[in-house]
């Protein structure tokens, strides 16, 4: 059987070299580390390092960190012995016994608990896993890790260990946003259009018109190579399908109807009127060194939350947080929305 390694669109210099250091690194049996921001690709760089390695034929297993608090965490990776807690019936193999002699994908890294650090730890430096319930096994995994975290300095403010970070750093891949490939747009909407026209089943796509090949290279792409499929995929959808694509739809939210953050004039999760500059310039408290750090949190909280219009999930991610650890935090400081306009 023949598996060929995931493909990746792109000619621009920044993408080749990320993509030679992939090469380059597969073939080692060491941990590495891929760094990029959200919608780079990260786990389709990861699933290459695998199938461009001596492991391609045995397991490539995916774990996202930031998906579960830390106790279900625990016991998807390291597995639990029956009778461990209660509900626990039977024995389960964790994800990095299912990954022996294979590769564990661990995404959002750096949302994983001390605690599942250091039993992390001893997984990547001897091989050894402890189920939940006290059973230890031996495995033979190659870790890859993904985050768009900034990983030392996490691990300088004492927020990830140094060691794991010791460990997993043998190599890392860095991921160019897509604001630093231009030239590789075109290809990549072209791609996207014309798997979205087959999965609408159309005879036929005629291309973007100039203006909309002018504001696909002319946005940002906060959300990469993600975020231009779904502006692709969903202005083609539509779009008349007798003729070129020129409207690309970049904010699906965009409508003069649309509503501004409702839910920040309701009495429990009320935000000042004021600019969060003005804000931040006036004092707000009297209180010690604590009560300053919570009113600073607080602010912070607020301004990337209005920033990202309201969107916990893209606020997390601009604050390189997890989506529950910035729930946490939003839910000590009251700024929960209500549950009906909860976005």
């Amino acid at each position: 059987m023949t598996i060929t390694p995931p493909s990746l669109l792109g000619e621009s210099p920044a993408f080749l070299a990320a993509l030679a250091h992939v090469s380059r690194v597969a073939p080692l049996e060491r941990p590495v580390l891929v760094i990029g921001e959200r919608g780079t690709g990260k786990e389709l760089i990861a699933a290459r390092l695998h199938y461009l390695s001596q492991r391609w034929e045995r397991p490539f297993v995916k774990v996202n960190c930031a998906a579960l608090p830390e106790s279900l965490l625990d016991s998807e990776l390291f597995g639990h012995e029956a009778g461990a807690f209660t509900g626990a019936t039977r024995r389960q193999i964790g994800r990095i016994e299912q990954a022996d002699g294979g590769t564990l994908f661990l995404d959002e890294i750096a949302t994983a608990s001390p605690a599942v650090q250091e039993k992390l730890l001893r997984a990547v430096e001897y091989g050894e896993i402890e189920r939940v319930g006290g059973r230890t096994a031996t495995v033979d995994v190659r870790v890859v890790g993904a985050t768009n975290a900034d990983l030392p300095a996490l691990a300088a403010a004492g927020r990830f260990r140094a060691d794991l970070l010791d460990r997993l750093a043998f190599d890392v891949v860095t991921l160019p946003p897509l604001r630093a490939r231009p030239d590789d747009i075109p290809p990549l909407a072209e791609h996207f259009a014309l798997g979205m026209v087959r999965e609408l089943q159309r005879p036929l796509f005629h291309g973007f018109t100039a203006a909309a090949l002018d504001r696909l290279r002319g946005h940002e792409w906060p959300g990469n190579v993600r975020e231009l499929r779904n502006a692709v995929e969903r202005s083609v959808a539509a779009a008349d399908p007798e003729e070129p694509l020129d409207h690309v739809i970049l904010d699906p939210f965009e409508s003069p109807w649309r509503p501004t953050a409702a839910w920040a004039t309701a009495p429990t999760a009320r935000v000042e009127a004021a600019p969060i500059a003005e804000r931040a310039a006036t004092p707000e408290f009297d209180g010690g060194i604590l009560d300053q750090v919570r009113a600073f949190e607080a602010a912070r909280l607020r301004e990337a939350l209005e920033r990202n219009r309201f969107n916990q999930r893209q606020t997390a991610e601009a604050l390189g947080l997890g989506y529950h650890q910035l729930r946490g935090m939003l839910k000590k400081h009251g700024l929960i929305p209500p549950a009906h306009l909860r976005p």
